[in-house]
């Protein structure tokens, strides 16, 4: 499963109802869900959201922690106590409780951001800033991560390059 990509916005009603964007509702429908998990993200002003993968996720990294460790207890608060259980009507929308909607700035549209195995909330105009800037630190990150040359010079055993005396 290539898991949830791309990016969507839609609007929000007064109700705060949205649709969940189709490509995200037919990967929830794989796993036969009918409810999604959402809560704040830990870096706060966006919310994160997803179904079995990113519940898997939670509990793969709760069980490296030792149970009732203030490590352990910190991120139980933070992702599974602050969660909230969303579910999807028979047209693909969610209502987004207003305590959620406040936490990321939401009002009358919500971009979804695709994030493999959970995808983000975010407040548009902040979502387009915080894109521009995810650009630019990608651009810093991609030098350490660059394969070493294809041809690059060979060495022969005294230490020097080839050809040298």
């Amino acid at each position: 499963m290539l898991g949830f990509r791309g990016t969507v916005t839609n609007k929000v009603d007064a109700k705060g109802r949205v649709s969940v964007p189709a490509k995200f509702r037919a990967l929830l429908e794989a796993e036969e869900l009918t409810t999604i998990v959402c809560y704040p993200a830990l870096r706060g002003g966006v919310l994160e959201a997803g179904g079995r993968r990113l519940l898997e996720e939670i509990e793969s990294m709760l069980a490296r922690l030792e149970p009732f460790s203030e490590q352990w207890e910190f991120l139980s608060h933070a992702l599974v106590g602050a969660s909230e259980e969303l579910a999807l009507d028979s047209e693909g929308r969610i209502i987004l409780p207003e305590s959620l909607r406040a936490v990321a700035g939401i009002k009358d549209k919500v971009s979804f951001v695709g994030l493999g195995s959970r995808f983000q909330l975010w407040e548009p105009r902040a979502w387009e800033h915080e894109y521009l800037q995810a650009k630019d630190r990608a651009r810093d990150l991609r030098t350490r991560f660059r394969a070493p040359p294809m041809f690059a010079p060979a060495y022969d055993l005294r230490g020097g390059k080839e050809g040298e005396a």
